[in-house]
């Protein structure tokens, strides 16, 4: 019963995951080199009011993108850090923004989630697979 499961799952968490990092590679292209600054300005990150984006180091532009995307995809979620990011930015309202601007951000992070979720499915198989 498992070779079965293993014998179609395989293939399909490594098809799912290569395909999450190619989704993610041409999001993160297409932000990175066409659309940020009109993301950053229809978004209006707080922090961004302090400092310019060339300023901060990776780790806080990562986390600005990631804001971006919790309050585009979860709106209503009062949960961890999604509330977080909806207080941040409640002046956004996702209804209005294009999708020019959201499909990057989605693509970007959404292929990075479903990509780790692949991931941690692909070794488990691995590992079961070997035993």
């Amino acid at each position: 019963m498992f070779d079965n499961l293993a014998f179609y799952a395989l293939p399909f968490s490594f098809t799912l995951l290569v395909a999450c990092f190619l989704t993610t590679v041409v999001s993160a292209g297409v932000l990175f080199l066409f659309r940020l600054r009109i993301t950053n300005q229809t978004l209006r990150h707080p922090y961004l009011d302090k400092f310019p984006w060339a300023r901060f180091p990776l780790s806080i532009k990562a986390a600005i993108l990631l804001d971006y995307f919790l309050r585009l995809s979860f709106p209503k979620s009062k949960f961890w850090i999604i509330r977080d990011a909806n207080q941040r930015l409640a002046h956004v309202q996702p209804a209005d923004v294009s999708i020019h601007i959201k499909w990057p951000l989605v693509g970007l992070w959404g292929g990075c989630f479903v990509g780790l979720a692949s991931m941690l499915v692909l070794w488990a198989l691995i590992l079961l697979k070997m035993a």
